[in-house]
């Protein structure tokens, strides 16, 4: 069916009830109908400064099993892009199994658990696929269908509850994550951008890079040190993303391919290759070429093949910079590369062709 946002903000901005973890928030509510029959309250909190901050649910499902259905009533809670966060109960509420016995603490953290995955046996199963029919039995279907062993499924699962888990689930990476992406679009602004690249959340941050760069990975004026900010973070994922995306002239700049050899020198190795791979695509300038020569047989033996094909793909190399390139002829295990790359080059300079010489006499 198609999905339709009947976004009507309430005339009034309500305080945030107990559902609310913050009394200082106010809420947006906006009522989405699915298809003809399904309609709910979609609640959006904001600070005290009107920024939006996570959206949530109140849900009331009954689960049914073999003819019974047991009420279920629940807060679900997403980030702006409609990933799950968490959930809680409101008031004196609580989740009970089959047999009415009350969810315990552990079966409370486990369904956190459960409902944290992004990838789940409930995506690929329909509820008849899951258990026993008449029970909540794990059912041998659902072994065959996923390929997983039935001790698998059921660490996936709360024994006795497996109606609830399957609900909750969908609840929580259902059509609801689809609406809320839907309305945070409609509330994007600079400092909505400026916010989610700089957040560290990667979700936030690969979402916001699809907005501030174009195709060909050009950077609007104004975030260009947010991307910056990512490519020098924590999360090598995003910073190798961000790397990948962004067009070659990011890095023109003398002052800029200063920077990403700082970076270079101070990052992990994936990132150390990625950032090499990068350069071999940027004019690198004098100033570099020099520090990439000078440092030509640290690292390992792909650091010195990504760093000498930077230096060949360049149409004349400085003095120095070719200098610096023969005095590593005598590296361990690394020479016959640097003079290849050498003897590419042709140098003109009488010190480097002598440098050439002495590598020919002694590996003669």
């Amino acid at each position: 069916m198609r999905l339709c946002i009947l976004m009507i903000l309430c005339l009034a901005t309500v305080k945030a009830a107990a559902t609310s973890p913050s009394l200082t928030d106010t809420l947006r509510r906006f009522e989405i109908r699915e298809g003809d029959t399904t309609a709910y309250t979609l609640n959006l909190a904001l600070d005290k400064e009107g920024k939006p901050k996570y959206f949530f649910r109140n849900i009331f499902t009954p689960v049914c099993n073999t003819g019974e259905c047991r009420p279920v009533y629940i807060n679900l809670y997403w980030d702006l892009l409609g990933n799950y966060i968490r959930y809680d109960l409101p008031g004196d509420e609580v989740l009970t199994k089959t047999d009415h016995r009350d969810f315990r603490e552990e079966d409370y953290r486990k369904l956190q658990t459960i409902l944290a995955k992004e990838s789940s046996i409930f995506s690929e199963l329909k509820m008849e696929d899951l258990v026993v029919k008449g029970t909540e039995n794990i059912s041998d279907s659902a072994n065959l269908r996923t390929g997983a062993t039935l001790k698998t499924i059921k660490n996936d699962v709360i024994e006795g509850a497996v109606f609830t888990c399957y609900t909750l689930w969908h609840f929580a990476h259902g059509p609801t994550s689809e609406q809320i992406k839907k309305i945070t679009t409609t509330l994007e602004t600079p400092a909505m951008l400026h916010g989610f690249l700089r957040s560290g959340n990667h979700h936030y941050q690969y979402w916001a890079m699809e907005k501030v760069m174009d195709t060909a990975g050009k950077v609007k004026t104004g975030y260009e040190e947010d991307i910056s900010g990512i490519i020098r973070g924590n999360n090598i994922f995003t910073a190798r993303y961000a790397l990948q995306k962004v067009h070659p002239d990011y890095f023109q700049s003398s002052k800029r391919q200063a920077w990403i050899w700082n970076t270079y020198s101070n990052a992990v190795y994936p990132l150390q290759m990625a950032i090499l791979k990068k350069l071999a695509d940027i004019p690198v300038n004098d100033r570099l070429c020099e520090k990439i020569a000078a440092s030509v047989t640290d690292g390992n033996y792909e650091q010195l093949k990504a760093k000498l094909k930077i230096l060949a793909a360049r149409p004349q190399l400085s003095g120095k910079t070719l200098k610096k390139l023969g005095e590593q002829l005598s590296g361990p295990g690394m020479g016959e590369d640097i003079y290849n790359t050498l003897k590419q080059l042709n140098p003109a300079d009488k010190a480097v062709q002598h440098l050439l010489s002495q590598y020919e006499t002694k590996n003669e």
